[in-house]
């Protein structure tokens, strides 16, 4: 599941582009919608990836057999890596299949940088250690697989072929990388099979992925509707410093705030604000975050005041959409 946070990080990046190239409300919630989608596309060409080096090696292996003058290696090569349970096992899931022929195209076309990636791989201790053992548990073929996925996704020409397929990508890529690498880890041999369903960035089937969603789509919406009323906060509350100065991400960061602040009643206060001085250190300047805290420390005192901030008492959410208390 995507957290709460990488949402929030989708939504400020929705609103920047849409002021940017002036897009009006409606086109930069389905913008938003389209990239979200475009994040599983992602996350099974990662996986994608993976398995398409078993196809590779099986076909490296092939060749050797082939060679005019052929080595005892070549004669009878060993085998393990394409015979590793837990890269069968991703195989055989019918769903991680579909969606493979779905997005996961690119690595057909580019089979070339695969292939010279699988023979870096083999001059890898990693891959050293593992072929040495005759035999491994399934357990030690999980542990084998989940480094070769992050070996992977530190090369760069695989990395940059990704990225190439979308403009956000780029910014995206460990984050789902790391989404990628902890769902692999629990995946065991017995909640594992094919039929399996495939568990993605955001899966419209499941409820809580619905209800994330939902908050974040409310929260680009909500951002575009009170950006006059919170422009006009922010210019209140300024001392000694033009509004025109500030910048545009420092802006929405407030904007987005206020918007969480003003319409999401089961969101703690001290969670958004938070939230909103991470997301300044991420994305501004070293000094936004002190900006951030001091503007939205006095902006909820305002509101409060105004009576434009009710939280419930019991049903509290935290940063993850969990409840709290």
């Amino acid at each position: 599941m995507l957290s709460r946070h990488f949402l929030r990080c989708k939504v400020l990046q929705e609103l920047y582009a849409a002021q940017i190239d002036e897009r009006e409300p409606e086109d930069t919630v389905r913008d938003f919608d389209s990239h979200m989608q475009k994040i599983n596309e992602l996350g099974v060409l990662q996986v994608a990836l993976m398995t398409k080096t078993v196809e590779v090696a099986e076909a490296v292996l092939a060749e050797g057999r082939k060679k005019y003058r052929p080595t005892e290696e070549d004669k009878q090569p060993n085998p393990k890596y394409i015979q590793n349970r837990f890269f069968t096992q991703l195989i055989d899931n019918f769903e991680l299949k579909q969606l493979i022929e779905k997005w996961g195209g690119c690595w057909t076309v580019h089979e070339d940088l695969v292939r010279e990636a699988f023979l870096e791989l083999r001059h890898t201790k990693h891959y050293g250690d593992y072929l040495s053992k005759p035999e491994s548990t399934f357990e030690e073929d999980k542990e084998f697989a989940i480094g070769v996925f992050r070996w992977l996704m530190n090369r760069d020409a695989l990395v940059e072929t990704m990225a190439e397929r979308s403009l956000l990508w780029e910014d995206d890529f460990d984050q789902i990388a790391q989404y990628n690498f902890m769902m692999l880890k629990t995946l065991s041999e017995q909640n594992f099979d094919a039929a399996m369903h495939w568990p993605l960035m955001y899966d419209a089937s499941n409820e809580k992925s619905q209800a994330d969603m939902a908050f974040a789509r409310d929260l680009l919406r909500q951002s575009i509707a009170l950006r006059s009323e919170s422009d006009e906060l922010l210019k209140e509350r300024l001392r000694g410093w033009e509004f025109d100065r500030v910048a545009t991400i420092d802006v929405l960061l407030v904007n987005m705030a206020v918007a969480e602040l003003t319409t999401c009643p089961s969101i703690p206060e001290k969670v958004t604000i938070d939230e909103y001085i991470e997301l300044s250190k991420e994305f501004s300047s070293e000094r936004s975050k002190l900006f951030i805290n001091g503007i939205l420390d006095k902006l909820v005192l305002i509101l409060r005041s105004r009576g434009r901030i009710q939280k419930s008492g019991r049903g509290l959410l935290n940063e993850y959409g969990e409840e709290v208390g």
